[in-house]
């Protein structure tokens, strides 16, 4: 039972509410604005210590109005390979998740495939499988966030099961501005993450 929220609806009921309202938020952003403003937050990401210093990162492949993060694979592209991430990206298997390197570097390409609710994700056959505990990094997708490590995602739990397997690796979250809310309601399960990148500000999760 959540004891953080208090109020005259449910915990649930209140996720939902500001779950549906900040995704319309977010989906309201212009088309070139979106692609724009997920270039900076790329690029602030790219440029902070934690990115510098992490060696084996989970990204995710976005879906609809989410951050994209094809500027990252691009800048990691175009590095000297001395210089590479390594990038991994989730696949949903029942109620777990896994990362998966792809087998190949080209974008999208043969040793990619359509995975759970439509996502592009690496074909773990053609990829190679890397455990939570290496990690350094993951980079969570969010559907509205706080200023207090709270984070909401599509309700499926995935991230919240699989980020405390990740026992060497920080959590930041990217979104837009538009998503943020003063307070996230949270459940006994919900993971907190140590920050968040907008298009305008680096958050600093407090209380953790």
């Amino acid at each position: 039972m959540n004891t953080a929220y208090k109020g005259t609806i449910s915990c649930e009921e209140h996720r939902t509410i500001l779950r549906k309202e900040k995704i319309a938020a977010r989906d309201a952003i212009p088309g070139e604005v979106r692609l724009n403003n997920s270039k900076i937050i790329c690029q602030k990401l790219f440029e902070l210590p934690i990115f510098q210093q992490a060696k084996k990162i989970l990204l995710y492949s976005a879906v609809r109005g989410e951050v994209s993060l094809s500027s990252l694979e691009e800048i990691n592209r175009a590095a000297p390979k001395i210089e590479r991430k390594c990038y991994a990206y989730p696949i949903c298997k029942g109620k777990e998740m896994i990362a998966v390197i792809p087998g190949s570097s080209d974008t999208k390409g043969s040793s990619w495939r359509r995975g759970a609710f439509g996502i592009s994700e690496p074909d773990p056959e053609k990829g190679e499988i890397l455990f939570p505990e290496e990690l350094d990094l993951v980079v969570c997708p969010c559907t509205a966030f706080d200023s207090k490590g709270g984070r909401l995602g599509m309700g499926g739990g995935y991230y919240d099961r699989y980020l405390p397997k990740c026992v060497n690796a920080e959590f930041i979250a990217v979104a837009f501005e538009v998503q943020k809310a003063d307070s996230i309601p949270v459940e006994s399960w919900d993971i907190p993450i140590h920050f968040v990148q907008t298009e305008q500000t680096l958050y600093h999760a407090e209380n953790i």
